[in-house]
């Protein structure tokens, strides 16, 4: 039976929508860094920070397997049951007219912010489901120039900023040899290109 600093946690860590969606990918199979950042198309550094708290928090175990990537899979299920109780009946506290007025207004705006927010994540999971989709046609019509993960890593950095080879190192799992080679190739092919001391996705200068 978990205490309520541990439970507390807990919900903290479940109230991503991120962090969930990679405990549902690992209920499936065990998996490594790149092959959640390409499933979920999150970046490897999100997917990164979002295992390693779930990990500080015993919720996941990883491993390393012959080519030294590192595996990622549950700890323990997670089970999240909701107990309602019918409280006794209370006695209501006099409200003056004031208190109404002022509570009426505020319920009102809290109103428009609730219909909102529900607005936005509702186009938030049509944006997850676009790009999601995009993800598969990138995939399709790139296959003569994408080869690899490697080249998957790179590019789904690349898609949320433009970054320095220091930063792309920080964010992607290769070596600084292999990574300046896939760059190399990736600019050769016209998929990445170079301003200053950035790499960023051909044709995206400037968004």
């Amino acid at each position: 039976m978990l205490e309520g600093s541990e439970v507390s946690r807990l919900l903290d860590i479940l109230g991503n929508r991120n962090r969930r969606r990679i405990i549902e990918l690992l209920r499936q199979k065990p998996c490594f860094v790149t092959e959640i950042s390409e499933r979920l198309v999150l970046s490897p550094k999100a997917v990164i920070d979002h295992l390693q708290m779930m990990e500080r928090e015993h919720l996941l175990i990883s491993c390393q397997d012959e080519r030294r990537r590192k595996y990622y899979y549950l700890s323990h299920d997670i089970n999240v049951i909701v107990n309602l109780q019918k409280q006794d009946r209370v006695t209501l506290p006099t409200v003056d007219e004031d208190q109404r007025t002022r509570l009426a207004r505020n319920l009102t705006v809290f109103r428009r912010m609730v219909r909102a927010r529900d607005e936005i994540l509702d186009n938030l999971e049509q944006l997850e489901r676009d790009i999601e989709s995009r993800f598969v046609e990138v995939m399709r019509t790139g296959e003569d120039f994408i080869t690899g993960d490697g080249d998957l890593e790179i590019l789904l950095a690349l898609s949320h900023f433009d970054l320095t080879l220091a930063e792309l190192e920080e964010m992607c799992s290769l070596s600084t040899d292999e990574l300046k080679q896939r760059l190399d190739n990736l600019m050769y092919t016209g998929v990445v290109e170079r301003t200053n001391d950035r790499y960023q996705i051909r044709g995206t200068h400037g968004e």
